[in-house]
């Protein structure tokens, strides 16, 4: 009975929602987007292309591991128990990850599942692989190397003890704190203690080198303090210069320290701003100067990897504004054979130092390289970009080595741009399907980061309107995007706008609304200080070149800025006009499909908009609409105290026929915190339009949403432009609002009527919408803040159902969104998103079908010792070789071994040409007797060459000899005959 007298009463005759049958509203967990919590490691794989980003744990949840490629491809990777993900590592089409509970594991990642773990047996400190092998070297805090065998997923009997305990054995608390294999010769590891650095040498089963730092009495050191006894710095890293021929350790009293790998000494110590810092001074400073740790080093090089520079993270003094990134650029590595100690000691300075910035106020947590192409080198060889990770969980991307700061769009995965700054605000906006195809914007960038993976098949579109999401972030970007409905996503491409361009103000630009035209693709922005920026789609025809039109400030007015739009932008969204409202910040925003833009802000100020002018065609406060209402209450009893501010905070237009009127027109309807709905009729005049208004209603607390229906179907009565065109032939449109509040909701005929409306009584709305269940019918939809939502009939507002929201982030719950086609936006933590279709049947989220590795691309070979340090002795192991090593005698022939076996059996099948090659089953004590004699044999080949070249110079030297001897007679013979003559 109640459900009928709201029918009769709100003036809708049908039951829009009598084909929704019980249990239809069943919500399925389609999708997330963003970071679920902080950003902990990061890992690039060239060769595949790949981004992993691993998380920590925090009260949004477990850390998770996160796989992106190109476009959109994205594959997640979740723990079996809570924990945070410390590092990963790809290593040949696997990734590996080590968590805060000491566990590593490696992920298959076409399937996202895992595919082993295992219990480090202690306190794991940090992990190493190698894209060449099978095994993942695990340092332990104990001092100690143990090694897992990645192939038959098990431990080896391979044990390292702490060689620096047995070097020096007064030492205490001596940890590991970073292992990198040589990027020549496979057979040395580099092992860095907190006392000292040490190569072990798998060929000798020992360690042939010990590097200890030492700062003598009256020695500045990386401190610059003068200590009358000598001083042993921690180390915090110690890599191997790309050739091999330097060891660099960084220590925590900031000093850098360059060691010559054959002899073990000192080739420079110095700072990022001192050199030679070892070395005692007569006059040394009289004060400290205490600096930022180190956090990262990577020692680059180009495609030539004797060209090389430091990629320093940290060292920079604690009094200095800048704290950014620090390249020094070594430039090409001169001969070490015919080097003179000072001109090794003068590489070391570096050619040039600069610094790449990064925001102010936030500190470096650490950084990843992208390679062009090749994984080795520690992932370290002519990278072209660098991913920052910053203290606050944010990610930059900057260019190599110039530092330039590169935009995320279309560049990395919508989920990544959540982070790359913090995204603060988002809108949905149902866009027509035609519309959006042709919004693709034409930018000069660079070359793609992502370019692996591949897309799986999904299904043909389901609706013919595209759900589009604008996202703002913290630099005041908004980038636009199709999230899709799980179906095939036909222009996956994101638009980007720059608000801080638009506005020529980069510093206190905070976006506060956002609004997309539905049909027209028209964007505008709102800021904190009462700015809109209106954007329109076209060409640049500033393109290429910075415009120098000065935009004066009009306080009130319409500006044209498009002579702000980006350089680099060719066509898309371009900047068109700027309002400056200037009454606080803008608190609503809608943009028509019919040419308007209605504005509100805090202070209690509304404006439209018309965009043919552009020109301001109505401008008001609320305190004009509270008049009437203040004198009909003289009857309550008097008092002083002052009403409470409104301002608008939801707007929408429609067309429909309003009360008694015989036609239809162009409604503008505002919402306010207090609960007005103010409606307002826009009628063409003299060429343009006017508003004029046409009627209150009054609600009990905050407007949430204000959908314009038609009465007999439910369909949206939106001003869109066939709506408006029908005008014109005199079409009516019998309309009806569905207005939500915190509240109640209410169905009422424009604009005075009160209607049929329910109470919420146990609980507050914070987003609703008028949606539509395909082929059977219409409903309201809503979330509130106990983390339900729920679905209620048209126009008996009956509840059809209700579901939990539990990934719902309840300190956000009145940010999320409702859209017509029954998606529910909502945030799970600080830069994630959940989407959700309410019309499902309960399906939880499931993992991409993307497929993330393409078997067909090959590791590149391992760079190798060159054959100057072969014939000098240099002892040549191949990664089959540190198989046997490690692995041992008992242990199983590896997949790739398998693998080369049978390459090596396929080449001998082919031909004689092939007979040379070493056979298969060669042991060690062989293939070390045949490395020698080839050795030999080269030797020997080498003697013979110089003594034919020694002979060959003999017998010159004397030939040259007898000539001399033969003009010195000749001018003697001469001498005298011309005496006599």
């Amino acid at each position: 009975m109640a459900s009928f007298l709201r029918g009769k009463q709100a003036g809708m005759q049908n039951d829009l929602s009598a084909n929704i049958l019980p249990g239809s509203f069943v919500p399925d967990d389609r999708a997330r987007y963003g970071i679920n919590s902080q950003i902990g490691c990061i890992a690039y794989e060239p060769v595949q292309s790949l981004l992993a980003i691993g998380t920590n744990e925090s009260k949004f949840g477990s850390g998770r591991i996160y796989v992106f490629g190109q476009s959109r491809v994205q594959k997640l990777l979740i723990p079996n128990r809570r924990c945070s993900f410390v590092d990963l590592q790809f290593c040949a089409n696997r990734l590996i990850s080590l968590d805060d509970h000491h566990e590593v594991t490696k992920w298959d990642l076409d399937t996202g599942r895992k595919l082993t773990s295992f219990r480090a047996p202690g306190a794991a400190s940090c992990i190493l692989t190698d894209p060449m092998l099978d095994w993942c070297f695990i340092g332990m805090q104990s001092g100690e190397i143990v090694a897992y065998d990645l192939d038959r997923e098990r431990m080896s009997p391979f044990r390292l003890p702490n060689f620096w305990t047995e070097h020096d054995p007064s030492a205490r608390a001596v940890a590991i704190v970073s292992m990198q294999l040589h990027p020549r010769d496979i057979g040395k590891l580099l092992i860095a203690y907190t006392h000292g650095v040490v190569i072990y040498s798998f060929k000798q089963n020992a360690p042939n080198k010990f590097f200890e730092y030492q700062i003598p009495p009256g020695a500045p050191g990386g401190s610059c303090q003068l200590v009358k006894s000598s001083r042993r710095p921690k180390v915090t890293q110690a890599l191997w210069h790309p050739t091999g021929t330097f060891v660099l350790t960084a220590h925590d009293d900031g000093s850098l320290v360059f060691w010559d790998s054959k002899d073990g000494r000192v080739v420079m110590a110095r700072t990022l701003y001192e050199h030679n810092i070892d070395r005692p001074v007569p006059n040394p400073p009289a004060t400290s100067e205490p600096k930022h740790p180190y956090v990262r080093i990577a020692w680059c090089c180009k495609q030539n990897p004797e060209d090389s520079g430091l990629l320093i993270a940290g060292g920079h003094k604690l009094d200095e504004p800048s704290n950014g990134l620090t390249f020094i650029d070594f430039g090409v590595t001169p001969n070490y054979t015919t080097s003179s100690w000072q001109i090794l000691s003068d590489y070391t300075k570096g050619k040039h130092q600069h610094t790449l910035e990064t925001p102010p106020g936030a500190e470096v947590a650490n950084f990843y390289l992208v390679p062009r192409l090749s994984p080795h080198f520690a992932g370290a060889q002519d990278p072209i970009a660098i991913l920052t990770l910053l203290s606050s969980g944010e990610i930059i991307t900057m260019s190599f080595p110039s530092g330039y700061p590169i935009s995320p769009t279309n560049q990395l995965h919508p989920s990544v741009s959540f982070v790359h700054p913090f995204a603060t605000k988002f809108a949905v906006t149902e866009l027509d399907r035609g519309r959006w195809l042709g919004m693709v914007e034409n930018r000069n960038q660079g070359e793609p980061i992502l370019k692996g993976g591949a897309e799986a098949q999904r299904t043909r579109r389901r609706f013919e309107g595209r759900t589009i999401i604008q996202v703002a972030h913290a630099d005041s970007t908004v980038r636009i995007w199709d999230v899709g409905h799980g179906d095939e996503i036909e222009n996956s491409s994101q638009l980007q706008v720059d608000i801080a361009r638009a506005l020529d103000r980069y510093e206190d630009v905070n976006i506060t609304a956002m609004t997309l035209a539905s049909g027209t693709g028209e964007f505008a922005a709102g800021t904190s200080r009462g700015e809109v920026v209106m954007y329109r789609w076209g060409g640049n025809e500033y393109f290429g070149r910075p415009s120098n039109q000065k935009v004066e400030s009009n306080p009130g007015g319409m500006s044209d800025i498009s002579s702000r739009s980006e350089p680099s932008l060719k066509s898309g969204l371009q900047p068109s006009s700027l309002y400056e409202m200037m009454q606080g910040p803008i608190s609503a925003l809608k943009t028509s499909d019919a040419g308007f833009v209605a504005a509100g802000s805090e202070n209690g100020f509304f404006s439209i908009i018309d965009l043919r002018g552009p020109s301001i065609m109505f401008q008001a406060s609320m305190t004009d609409f509270v008049k009437q209402e203040k004198r009909s209450s003289f009857l309550k009893s008097r008092s002083h105290a002052p009403s409470a501010k409104e301002w608008p905070v939801v707007i929408e237009f429609g067309v429909m026929t309003l009360d008694d009127d015989k036609y239809s027109s162009i409604c503008c309807f505002v919402g306010t915190n207090m609960g007005k709905v103010i409606t307002f009729k826009l009628l063409p005049s003299d060429g343009g339009y006017s508003a004029t208004l046409a009627g209150v209603v009054n609600l009990n607390d905050k407007v949430i949403s204000i959908s314009p229906i038609v009465a007999d179907t439910g369909k949206p009565a939106l001003a869109t432009g066939p709506a408006v065109a029908g005008l014109r032939e005199g079409r009516h449109v019998n309309g009806l609002l569905v207005v939500v509040t915190q509240s109640e909701a209410r169905i009422f005929k424009p604009a005075t009527s009160k209607g049929a409306s329910k109470s919420f009584d146990d609980y507050l709305c914070d987003a609703a919408a008028v949606t539509e269940f395909e082929l059977q019918g219409m409903a309201l939809v809503g979330v509130f803040g106990d983390r339900i939502t729920r679905a209620f009939s048209l126009p008996g507002l009956k509840e059809l159902g209700s579901y939990p929201l539990p990934m719902m982030d309840g300190s956000r719950a009145d940010n999320a969104v409702v859209t017509e086609n029954g998606e529910v936006f909502c945030w799970t933590g600080p830069s994630e998103l959940a989407i959700l279709s309410v019309w499902g049947s309960g399906e939880e989220i499931q993992n991409t079908a993307d497929k993330i590795i393409n078997p067909a691309l090959e590791v590149p070979p391992r760079p190798t010792i060159s054959n100057v340090q072969w014939i000098s002795g240099t002892q040549y192991v191949l990664p089959t070789d540190l198989d046997l090593l490690i692995g041992g005698p008992n242990r199983p022939p590896s997949k790739r071994m398998v693998n080369a076996t049978t390459a090596m059996e396929r080449d001998l099948r082919a031909g004689p040409s092939s007979s040379s090659a070493p056979g298969s089953q060669e042991g060690w004590g062989d293939y070390l007797t045949r490395q020698l004699n080839e050795r030999t044999e080269r030797l020997n080949i080498m003697n013979d060459s110089l003594d034919s070249a020694a002979d060959a110079s003999q017998r010159w030297a004397e030939d040259a000899n007898k000539f001399v001897n033969k003009q010195k007679r000749n001018m003697l013979l001469g001498s005298i005959t011309s005496k006599f003559s």
